[in-house]
């Protein structure tokens, strides 16, 4: 396992100056990068501690608050455990952020994301991994399709909305995709219904990308977060199960 070592760095995008939490060997060497795009909870111990157990695998994580325009992290303080249900006043104040969070300034953030890891020491030449969790799932499928050039291999888990009618939805940039792709359904997620799900898989499909769509057993949206209610570990360790074996057969 490499030492890793954890700091904060700010990243100039078109719209401003995104905070960004940044994983990388305590050496200082050139590691392949990963992208991690945060859910809706934002920045916070859990988050960077994913951060650092991929880190520990042997990449550069890089984990921008896609929220920046609102505010440096924590944008909205969070309980140690996070319950929406227990507690709606939490969703209250993220629900509006995650709305914020559109295509076309999401791409131009990542653009930006994407220079940051090519100019990097800490990241080894080449193309980069995505890696992204509830609304970075859909970030991850958006950047893979909008930079095909710069992205490896892009995974998403417990995403939703990812296959719907709208005209800029996810699930249409499959057709500029030339990254490996994987991504794990939560099976008791009313934000990505079976039909979605199946659109989902249909345009993969058609594009002829390399990909894989599971869905996981008994899994509410959120599943990976083990600081909310909607933890389920069986599907976390298979998540990183699959992620890492991405990482090692794209790197």
């Amino acid at each position: 396992m490499t030492s890793v070592q954890g700091t904060t760095v700010d990243i100039t995008t078109e719209d401003g100056v995104a905070d960004a939490y940044v994983a990388h060997a305590a050496d200082g060497s050139a590691r392949p990068g990963v992208l991690l795009y945060m859910d809706a909870f934002g920045i916070r111990p859990h988050l960077t501690g994913m951060a650092d157990r991929i880190a520990e695998a042997g990449y550069t994580v890089l984990v921008p608050n896609v929220f920046y325009r609102h505010g440096r992290t924590p944008v909205v303080e969070l309980p140690e455990f996070i319950d929406p249900e227990a507690r709606p006043e939490i969703w209250g104040k993220v629900g509006p952020l995650v709305q914020s969070v559109t295509p076309d300034p999401a791409m131009r953030d990542a653009a930006a994301y994407l220079q940051w890891l090519a100019d990097s020491p800490l990241v080894a030449d080449g193309p980069v991994a995505l890696t992204g969790y509830c609304m970075g799932a859909r970030l991850s499928l958006l950047t893979a399709g909008h930079y095909p050039d710069r992205v490896a291999a892009a995974a998403g888990f417990h995403g939703g909305r990812m296959a719907t009618d709208d005209p800029d939805s996810p699930h249409l940039a499959a057709e500029h995709v030339t990254a490996e792709v994987y991504f794990g359904h939560a099976d008791e997620d009313p934000s990505l219904p079976p039909e979605q799900m199946q659109r989902l898989e249909d345009a993969l499909t058609a594009a002829g990308v390399r990909h894989r769509c599971e869905v996981y057993p008994g899994a509410h949206h959120g599943f990976t977060q083990a600081d909310t209610s909607a933890y389920n570990k069986e599907g976390d360790e298979r998540h990183w199960a699959a992620l890492l074996d991405l990482l090692e057969r794209t790197f």
